[in-house]
């Protein structure tokens, strides 16, 4: 399995297909690459789809020190990627976690992206007491994970604890990376001027609210909300789902 070394911490990841057009896959906190399974054979089909596992899960590196996990080294992380595959620029498309790394990227890096796929995902807080709670439920799952392992884990279907050497690492990105310090992703929505597609599933009502939010400020954005799905459509209604990314990479200049 390929291995991409980042200063000696292993990043896992993989390659399909060989299309001009390059699809970077980032999955959610706890989650791992196995969560897009059923989504990367259709689109290799067409497009090079590169899926990884964020430092600390699935079968990535988890490194015993805390300052190893930041927002900014998982976006450094996505650059790397998209140069040792030769990728120039990429449709980035991230699920929860991975959908405000993506944003992180394109605030950050613009250049490298060419569109912009926000799967069930959230800009952050504008104001302090919204990050101090998001914090708060961070630690909350950090906490558990110490106390009870693996079997700290949620029940989401984009989960698969069997996909996680143990929980160290996961513990340790929950502190460091899916933790959040300031507005700024948020505060640029506005500027983002690459073709994006927000999606997000009709039962997740806990990113609803941010999703609608994200596709008004993002100028042109369009909104595809899956009726009946909760926080993971494209591992629940994968058929739906995988028809509306065709239809938006299908329409990309």
């Amino acid at each position: 399995m390929p291995q991409l070394d980042r200063e000696g911490v292993g990043i896992h990841y993989e390659v399909a297909g060989d299309g001009n057009r390059t699809v970077l896959l980032s999955h959610g906190w706890a989650a791992s690459s196995g969560m897009f399974a059923a989504n990367v054979p259709v689109l290799a089909e067409r497009h090079t789809v590169v899926t990884w596992d964020l430092r600390g899960h699935g079968r990535s590196d988890a490194p015993a020190d805390p300052s190893a996990y930041s927002a900014l080294l998982a976006v450094a992380d996505m650059v790397a990627l998209l140069d040792n595959v030769g990728a120039e620029r990429a449709v980035v498309a991230g699920h929860s976690l991975g959908g405000y790394l993506s944003l992180e990227l394109q605030r950050d890096h613009p250049e490298r992206v060419e569109a912009l796929v926000l799967i069930d995902t959230g800009p952050g807080y504008r104001q302090p007491e919204g990050r101090a709670g998001w914090n708060a439920m961070a630690e909350r799952f950090a906490t558990r994970l110490e106390q009870c392992g693996l079997d700290g884990l949620g029940d989401g279907v984009e989960v698969d604890r069997n996909e996680h050497r143990d929980a160290s690492g996961l513990v340790l990105s929950a502190r460091g990376m899916l933790t959040q310090h300031d507005g700024r992703v948020l505060e640029g929505l506005p500027a983002i001027s690459v073709p994006t597609m927000v999606v997000v599933g009709g039962d997740d009502e806990a990113f609803l609210g941010g999703s609608r939010y994200m596709a008004t400020k993002i100028p042109g954005a369009a909104l595809v909300e899956i009726p009946g799905a909760g926080h993971a459509p494209n591992v629940t209604n994968t058929e739906e789902f995988n028809a509306h990314l065709l239809d938006f990479l299908h329409r990309l200049p």
